[in-house]
C-alpha cells in the first residue's frame, strides 16, 4: 500500500516510479479522490457542528418561548443530508483503497530499469560448472531412471504439475529441507516457526497477493487460502502491532508445503518438477526498523547464498530489472543456479526488500524509544531455498555416467551417511 502523504507531497515522483515498473500515470486521479473524500469529510464535520448548534439552538428558543420551527426545520434537513454525505465519504475511501491496493510497489533507485528478465543485471557468480565425461541428463531423466521419480503415479491422483518421489530421493528432500533449516538458526538467527497453511483474506492481502493475484491461489470452500508461500504467514506475524525498535530485527524461517495454481505458466516448465502445484520451500523472514532493510536484504540473500556454497553448486545471483520485480518488491535479487541438464541457469531462491509496502496493508508498526509517535517496519522475504529446485540440482550437477547420484559431503549426516542416491544399501560407492 502507498503512502497518500507522499502521493499529496511528491505526485510526479510517484508517477515516474510507476512508470518504471510499465503502470501508466495515476497520481492526479488519486489525488482527485483523496480531494474529494477529504472535503467530503470536512462538509461532515461541518453539518455535525450545525447540527448541535441547531439542536442548542431548539432547546434554548423553547425555554423562552420563541418560535423554534425554523431551528428544528434546519435539524431535520442537515439529518437528511448527513447520510448522503457519509456514505459519499465511505464509497470515496473504498474507491481510493481500491486503486491504491491495485497499485505496485515503487521500485529502489539502484533497481536496473527493463521490461523483462532479459534486462536483469548479473552482480557475481560462485564456484565452477562440472565437468561431465558423458551427456548430461535432465532430472526427471535420472529421477526416473532411479524409480524414485513417479510423475505417472502423481498424474493418476492429482493431475499435472505433482510428482510422487520415493525411497531416497524422499529422504533427500527431507534432509534438504533440515539442513537449511539448521544453517539459518544456528548461524544466521533465524527463529524457526511451523505457521498454518492455511490463511484468511486479510493476510494474503497483506503480503501483497489479494486482490491482484487471486487467481494464482488455491482456495478453499470455506474461504481459507492455501499458502503460495511461508512468507504470508510469516510476515503476517507482525500485522495489526507496535513493535518495540529493541526489539527487531524479528527474523522467522519455515519449512513448508507451497500450493500455487500457475495460472500464468501454461506451456511452460511441464515436465519435471521445476514448476509444480505444489512444492517444499524453506522461507526467510525478516521485520525491521525503516533504515535497516537495506543492509538486512544484503545480510538475507548471504544467508541463502550460503546454502548453495555448502551444496557445492555453481550460481549466479541476478538483480531483478523493474519489469520482472515482483508485485511487492522495492529491490530483489535472485539466485540461480546451474543445471546441466538443461544447461542453462535458472532461478532457485528471489530475496527481496518490499520497504514499508507489506506493513501498511497489514498495519505493522513499530516506536522507538522516546517517541510518541510510530513508523511503520520495513519486511523483507525471500527463499532460504526451494527445496524441489535444490533436489533438482543435485541430481543434475552430481550425476554420474552410470546414472546413479553422488550425495554432496555436506548433506550425508542427514542421510545416514548414504554417498550415493540409487545404489542398494551395502553397495560400494
Amino acid at each position: 500500500m502507498h503512502d497518500i502523504r507522499f502521493i499529496r507531497d511528491e505526485p510526479d515522483l510517484f508517477d515516474r516510479g510507476l512508470a518504471r515498473r510499465g503502470v501508466a500515470p495515476r497520481a492526479q486521479h488519486i489525488l482527485a479522490l483523496d480531494a474529494e473524500r477529504r472535503s467530503t469529510q470536512t462538509r461532515v464535520q461541518e453539518i455535525q457542528q450545525r447540527r448541535n448548534e441547531a439542536s442548542k439552538a431548539i432547546g434554548q428558543a423553547k425555554s423562552r418561548g420563541e418560535d423554534a420551527g425554523p431551528a428544528i426545520a434546519e435539524v431535520a434537513r442537515l439529518k437528511e443530508e448527513m447520510p448522503r454525505l457519509e456514505a459519499r465519504e465511505a464509497e470515496l475511501a473504498a474507491e481510493l483503497d481500491a486503486l491504491l491496493a491495485e497499485l505496485p510497489n515503487l521500485p529502489a533507485d539502484d533497481v536496473p530499469d527493463g521490461a523483462s528478465e532479459a534486462d536483469n543485471v548479473e552482480m557475481r557468480r560462485f564456484g565452477e560448472r562440472p565437468a561431465f565425461n558423458h551427456e548430461a541428463r535432465e532430472h526427471f531423466d535420472l529421477g526416473e531412471a532411479l524409480g524414485l521419480m513417479d510423475f505417472q503415479a502423481a498424474a493418476r491422483l492429482s493431475g499435472s504439475r505433482f510428482v510422487v518421489l520415493k525411497g531416497q530421493l524422499a529422504r533427500l528432500e527431507r534432509a534438504l529441507a533440515a539442513f537449511m533449516l539448521d544453517i539459518h538458526t544456528g548461524e544466521f538467527g533465524y527463529v524457526e516457526v511451523q505457521p498454518p497453511l492455511l490463511v484468511r483474506d486479510e493476510a494474503v492481502f497483506g503480503t501483497g497477493q489479494l486482490p491482484k493475484f487471486g487467481d494464482d491461489l488455491f482456495r478453499t470452500t470455506n474461504g481459507f487460502w492455501l499458502i503460495p508461500t511461508a512468507e504470508v504467514p510469516l510476515t503476517n506475524l507482525a500485522a495489526d502491532q507496535i513493535h518495540d525498535l529493541a526489539a527487531l530485527p524479528l527474523r522467522f524461517t519455515a519449512y513448508t508445503p507451497c500450493f500455487r495454481s500457475e495460472a500464468g505458466a501454461a506451456g511452460r516448465d511441464t515436465r519435471g518438477m521445476l514448476r509444480q502445484h505444489q512444492f517444499g520451500k524453506v522461507e526467510l523472514v525478516s521485520i525491521v526498523g525503516d533504515d535497516q532493510s537495506d543492509a538486512e536484504h544484503e545480510r538475507m540473500t548471504s544467508a541463502a547464498e550460503t546454502v548453495l556454497q555448502r551444496l557445492g553448486l555453481h550460481y549466479r545471483v541476478m538483480a531483478l530489472s523493474t519489469g520482472d520485480m515482483g508485485f511487492s518488491a522495492r529491490r530483489t535479487y535472485d539466485l540461480e543456479v546451474w543445471l546441466p541438464g538443461q544447461g542453462a541457469f535458472r532461478e532457485i531462491s528471489s530475496c527481496s526488500t518490499c520497504g514499508d509496502f507489506q506493513a501498511r496493508r497489514m498495519k505493522a508498526r513499530y516506536r522507538a524509544a522516546g517517541e510518541r509517535g510510530t513508523r511503520f517496519v520495513h519486511t523483507l522475504n525471500g527463499s532460504g531455498l526451494a527445496i524441489g529446485r535444490t533436489l533438482i540440482a543435485i541430481l543434475e550437477n552430481y550425476q554420474r555416467a552410470d546414472g546413479l547420484v553422488t550425495v554432496p559431503d555436506a548433506l550425508r549426516p542427514y542421510l545416514g551417511g548414504i554417498e550415493v542416491i540409487g545404489a542398494p544399501a551395502g553397495a560400494a560407492a
